[in-house]
C-alpha cells in the first residue's frame, strides 16, 4: 500500500460521523433510547421483532436530550457509503453469595461464585450490506450448592436437573467445575434492500414490547445459528390516492438448537430445529397502537421437520406434525403513547395448542396459557436539569391451569414430551428467564441525568410452581411415582432488593454497579430459606 492510500484510509477510519445509533438488546444504550422514544424524542424503529441489527434509532443531533453529550455510538467513515462501529470491548462481572442469579445474558450462566462475560467486535455496513463480528467469551466459576434431588434415577446419570429426565434440559447446575463458554454472539452477515432483508448469523431476537420476561423469544439463551427472511418496520400507502394504511413488520427465520452436556448420554437426539414467525401492524387510525403475532415451532433436526416451514403460515393443518413438534404461538398489543409518556403491553400464548379440537379449546380455555402485561411511565423531574424518572411494571404467568390439568393433560409451558429438551438452547429457557412453570412481578423506578441513570427495583417470582403441581396433584398426566424425597410444603419464592447505577465518567467510559439482595424462600418447597447476595460490576469502553 503506497503512502497516498495509506493517508486516506487513515483520514477515512479517524474523521468521524455521527450516524444512526445501533444498540444491542437490553442494553443501557438501547434502553435509553426507548425512554426517549416514550417521550417523543424519538420512533421506536421495530415493532415486534428486534435484533442489534433491527436496533436503529434515529434522533436529531440538535434534539436535547440528557444523554445528548455523551458518546452514545460513533460511526466511522470508510470509503464511499462504508462505515464501520467498533462494540466495546465490555467486560461483565458478577458474583452469586448462595445461589445462581441472572437472566438475559446469553452464553453466560450466573451461578454461584464469580461470573464473567467479555464480548467486543466490529459492524460494517455500505450498499445494503451489513457484516457484524461481535463474539461473547463467558467464565463461570460454578461452585457448589444444594441441589434438589431428581424424581427419577436415570440410566443417564440426570443428576443436574429435578422432575423427569425428559422435558426440558435446564440443568440446576452446569456441572461440578468451573468453566469457559462461549459463542459468535450478535455476529452475522445481512443484505438489506429498502427494508426486504435476509440474514445468516446468531443475533439474538426479542420478541414483543416485554421489558423483563419476552414469552417466546428473548436474549436469555446462548446464540444459535439461524437464517432469517422478512421486511423491517415498512409504511404501507395505497397507491394513486396516498392512503396511508399503517406501518407493517413480518420476519421468518429457521435455527438450530442444540443441547446441553448435563441433559442425557444419548447422541442422537443432541440437536432441534427452532422455526419461527413474527407480524406485526401498527394501523394508521390507532395513533400508538400496535397488534403483534409471534409462533414458534421447535422440532427434531431431521428432514420432515423442514415442514413445519409450511405449518407455521397453515398451523394446525395436521395438528403439529401428530405433536411431534413443540408448537407455541402469542399474540399481544402495544399501547405507546408519546404525548403522555405512557407504555401499555399485553402477550397472550399457548403451548401445546389444541386449536384443531375447536370445542375442547373454549371449554377449556385456561389450558396451558401464560401471559404477561406491563407498562411504563416517564416523569419530568427536572426538566431544566435534563433528569428524569420512568416507572416500570410487569406482570408475567407461565404456570400451568391445576383444574384443567387434571382433566386433560399435564403442561408446563416450556417443556415437552417428545422434544425432550423443550424449549431450550444449550441448557437456558429460549423464552422468559424466570422459566417454566411460575409467575413474576417486577416493579422498578429509574432516573435518568446527562451522566448516566440509576434505579431502584423489587420483584419476585415464584420459579416453577408446575413442579409442585407435578408432585401433588393428582392427575392423568402424573405419576404416582413421581414424588420427590423432599417435603413439599410451599412455592418456591425468589425476592430481589436491588439497586444499580449506570454512569459515563467520559465519552468514552461507562460503569455499571448492581446491587442485589434475593433470599429464596422455601428454597426446597420446604421451610428452608436461602439468603443470596448479588453484585455486578461492568466496564464499558465506546470507541
Amino acid at each position: 500500500m503506497n503512502k497516498k492510500n495509506l493517508f486516506c484510509l487513515t483520514f477515512f477510519f479517524l474523521f468521524l460521523s455521527i450516524l444512526p445509533a445501533q444498540e444491542a438488546l437490553k442494553s443501557s444504550e438501547e434502553e435509553y433510547y426507548d425512554f426517549l422514544a416514550l417521550q417523543g424524542l424519538t420512533e421506536r424503529p421495530a415493532l415486534n421483532y428486534r435484533t442489534l441489527s433491527d436496533s436503529v434509532w434515529l434522533i436529531d443531533e440538535d434534539t436535547p436530550h440528557p444523554w445528548q453529550n455523551q458518546n452514545l455510538g460513533t460511526w466511522h467513515n470508510l470509503f464511499g457509503d462504508f462505515r464501520m462501529r467498533v462494540y466495546g470491548p465490555e467486560l461483565f462481572m458478577s458474583g452469586n453469595t448462595a445461589a445462581p442469579y441472572g437472566q438475559n445474558d446469553g452464553v453466560l450462566w450466573q451461578g454461584r461464585g464469580f461470573n464473567a462475560l467479555f464480548k467486543g467486535g466490529v459492524r460494517f455496513e455500505g450498499y445494503g450490506v451489513e457484516l457484524t463480528i461481535l463474539p461473547h467469551l463467558a467464565f463461570s466459576q460454578n461452585a457448589e450448592f444444594v441441589i434438589m434431588l431428581s424424581a427419577y434415577e436415570s440410566e443417564f446419570g440426570y443428576i443436574w436437573g429435578y422432575g423427569y429426565n425428559m422435558g426440558a434440559d435446564a440443568p440446576q447446575r452446569f456441572g461440578d467445575k468451573p468453566f469457559f463458554d462461549w459463542d459468535f454472539g450478535d455476529s452475522e452477515i445481512r443484505y438489506t434492500w429498502k427494508t426486504l432483508t435476509i440474514g445468516f448469523g446468531t443475533q439474538a431476537i426479542w420478541l414483543g414490547p416485554a421489558h423483563l420476561n419476552s414469552i417466546l423469544h428473548s436474549n436469555n439463551a446462548p446464540a444459535y445459528p439461524k437464517l432469517d427472511i422478512g421486511l423491517r418496520r415498512q409504511r404501507v400507502t395505497i397507491p394513486w390516492v396516498n392512503w396511508y394504511l399503517g406501518d407493517v413488520e413480518a420476519r421468518i427465520w429457521a435455527g438450530y438448537l442444540r443441547e446441553s452436556n448435563y441433559f442425557d448420554n444419548n447422541p442422537s437426539n443432541d440437536h432441534n430445529l427452532i422455526t419461527g414467525l413474527a407480524f406485526a401492524y401498527a394501523p394508521s387510525f390507532l395513533p400508538g397502537f400496535t397488534f403483534y403475532f409471534n409462533e414458534t415451532y421447535v422440532s427434531k433436526w431431521i428432514p420432515e421437520s423442514a415442514n413445519t416451514l409450511i405449518d407455521l403460515f397453515l398451523p394446525f393443518r395436521d395438528e403439529g406434525g401428530k405433536d411431534n413438534w413443540d408448537l407455541r404461538v402469542s399474540a399481544g398489543f402495544d399501547i405507546f403513547l408519546p404525548q403522555a409518556s405512557v407504555n401499555i403491553y399485553a402477550e397472550v400464548a399457548y403451548n401445546d395448542t389444541p386449536a384443531p379440537r375447536l370445542k375442547e379449546f373454549l371449554s377449556n380455555f385456561s389450558h396451558s396459557i401464560a401471559f404477561t402485561a406491563g407498562f411504563k411511565k416517564g416523569i419530568p423531574i427536572y426538566k431544566d436539569k435534563n433528569i428524569f424518572g420512568e416507572i416500570i411494571f410487569e406482570y408475567t404467568h407461565l404456570e400451568m391451569s391445576p383444574f384443567s390439568s387434571q382433566i386433560l393433560w399435564a403442561n408446563s409451558f416450556y417443556m415437552h414430551h417428545l422434544v425432550t429438551q423443550g424449549y431450550t438452547n444449550r441448557g437456558q429457557w429460549l423464552g422468559a428467564g424466570i422459566g417454566t412453570g411460575g409467575n413474576s412481578q417486577y416493579l422498578a423506578f429509574r432516573i435518568i441525568y446527562p451522566k448516566g441513570s440509576s434505579q431502584i427495583f423489587i420483584s419476585r417470582h415464584n420459579s416453577d410452581n408446575d413442579f409442585l403441581m407435578q408432585h401433588t396433584t393428582p392427575s392423568p398426566g402424573f405419576s404416582k411415582e413421581a414424588i420427590s424425597d423432599t417435603d413439599l410444603w410451599n412455592d418456591k419464592t425468589v425476592l430481589s432488593f436491588g439497586a444499580n447505577s449506570n454512569y459515563s465518567f467520559s465519552n468514552f467510559l461507562n460503569l455499571t454497579l448492581i446491587f442485589i439482595y434475593s433470599p429464596i424462600l422455601n428454597n426446597h418447597y420446604n421451610f428452608s430459606t436461602v439468603h443470596n447476595f448479588h453484585i455486578t460490576i461492568g466496564n464499558k469502553i465506546r470507541l
